[in-house]
């Protein structure tokens, strides 16, 4: 036994560590290729499918894109011929907004194209059905009043149980230029009449509009409302004496509103002349003519007022009225309207207020019954009408007139008031039932003749169909 030593003691060769080394990486490195080329197909796999997810949203964002940029047209198209619609019917009809029988505007019939079907043809229709029970102190048919000779329409509701003039409303629009009206008046003895007939321009530049046809006059404020919107069962004393209830004449009938923050509104007529206060169309069938102008502005978020004058000259031909009096002349009437309105933040469903007065001022000249005849008269009302709750209002009507001077050579004749001022006090309360039904009772002290006379007279007002919305 040799012993070395310790520094001279040999050392381990690498060999058998190389040797077990090399096949042990050789080992390693053969088992993760396959681990290498499945990490590389899954990143691929997830490449692949995050691009076909990428590319199915693209294609789903672009058909709900396209789904909504169509439905989006289509509204605004509707929307479009919705708010024109509404303004045409607007411009063509008036009415109080405060009206319970005004129901919404009459649908557009759309300009189409000339070879369309006669089926087509829809037009809103609209009925009006008034009826009324009354009582009066003395028996009386006929509406008189010392010193005026008054027209043949003026009188009351009949006494007891009666239907009175109800009608019958058509109206469309004509094309994209214009829109037409027809109503018919169903009078209580069983005759009709064609009340209103009319073609109105609706697309007219720098705010004018042109009406043509038969048509109640922009006097005043109450002449071109329709009696079923009245807020009392019948006219106001000025109306009855000097326009025999309201103007409705055939003509034409120009006008324009400003184009300013203040409502301004200007207008004039040319009227045949057949209807009181003048008849026989008289200049070669234009006898009638008319101005008048209306201001008006919000106040503030509940309320807001409209001021308006108005003038009318005639021309009566044997204008027959009373017990077959005959007047021929001429006729000029000046009126002064003002109506005011509240309604909390101008929501007027639960609670609202309308104060509305007219002052009229009247000349006329000619022949009264063959002798010369010059006299001046006057008229006027106000009155308060106030919803308390919904469905119920209450109102006060105060109106008078009175014929003032005549020639002296008529002293005793029909227009001699003997100094006699007509006047009456009304009171009324209402329900409705909704905007289409309405029930009113009213009261009325009549002053109007030379003895009182008591009044009852109790009214339904309903619309069925569809019916033009009305002025302010």
């Amino acid at each position: 036994m040799i012993i070395l030593p310790f520094g001279l003691r040999p050392r381990r060769t690498p060999t058998l560590r190389l040797s077990l080394t090399l096949p042990a990486i050789i080992a390693l490195g053969g088992a993760a290729a396959p681990v290498a080329l499945a990490q590389n197909a899954d990143l691929q796999n997830l490449r692949r499918e995050v691009t076909e997810m990428r590319q199915r949203y693209d294609d789903q964002y672009q058909a709900l894109k396209r789904d909504y940029e169509a439905r989006l047209g289509e509204l605004e198209r509707r929307l479009a011929t919705t708010e024109k619609t509404a303004g045409d019917a607007a411009r063509a009809t008036s009415a109080p907004a405060a009206s319970p029988i005004a129901a919404p505007a009459a649908p557009s019939a759309g300009a189409g194209s000339p070879t369309q079907s006669a089926s087509a043809f829809n037009p809103a229709i609209g009925v009006i059905l008034d009826g009324t029970w009354a009582h009066y102190g003395r028996a009386r048919e006929t509406f008189s009043a010392p010193g005026f000779a008054v027209g043949s329409d003026a009188g009351p509701p009949r006494r007891g149980f009666g239907v009175n003039e109800s009608e019958v409303n058509l109206s469309a629009n004509v094309d994209q230029a214009a829109y037409g009206n027809l109503t018919f008046a169903l009078h209580p003895d069983d005759t009709a009449s064609v009340e209103e007939g009319y073609i109105q321009t609706t697309s007219l530049p720098y705010g004018f509009t042109v009406k043509g046809g038969r048509f109640f006059s922009g006097i005043g404020y109450m002449n071109e409302q329709h009696a079923h919107v009245w807020d009392f069962v019948d006219a106001s004393l000025p109306y009855k004496t000097f326009l025999n209830n309201q103007l409705g004449d055939d003509g034409i009938q120009i006008r324009w509103v400003a184009p300013t923050p203040l409502f301004l509104e200007l207008g004039a007529e040319g009227l045949r002349g057949d209807r009181f206060p003048a008849t026989g169309a008289a200049n070669a069938g234009v006898g009638q003519y008319a101005g008048f102008v209306h201001v008006g502005d919000d106040i503030n978020d509940s309320s807001s007022y409209r001021f308006g004058f108005s003038y009318l000259r005639s021309e009566a031909r044997d204008r027959m009225t009373g017990a077959g009096d005959l007047f021929n002349g001429t006729s000029g009437l000046k009126i002064i309207d003002a109506v005011y309105k509240w309604a909390p933040d101008g929501n007027p469903t639960r609670r609202n207020l309308k104060l509305q007065g007219e002052f009229m001022w009247r000349d006329e000249s000619g022949l009264f019954n063959g002798a010369p005849y010059r006299g001046t008269a006057y008229g006027l009302y106000g009155q308060a009408v106030y919803q308390f709750m919904p469905r119920w209002r209450v109102g006060y009507r105060y109106d008078q007139v009175k014929a003032l001077s005549i020639s002296s050579g008529l002293f005793g004749t029909t227009v001699d008031s003997g100094g006699i001022t007509s006047f009456r006090n009304s009171l009324m309360a209402d329900y409705s039932t909704s905007e289409f039904g309405r029930y009113r009772l009213n009261l009325i002290r009549d002053d109007s003749l030379r003895r009182t006379d008591n009044q009852v007279i109790l009214q339904y007002t309903v619309s069925l169909g569809s019916h033009g919305a009305h002025q302010f």
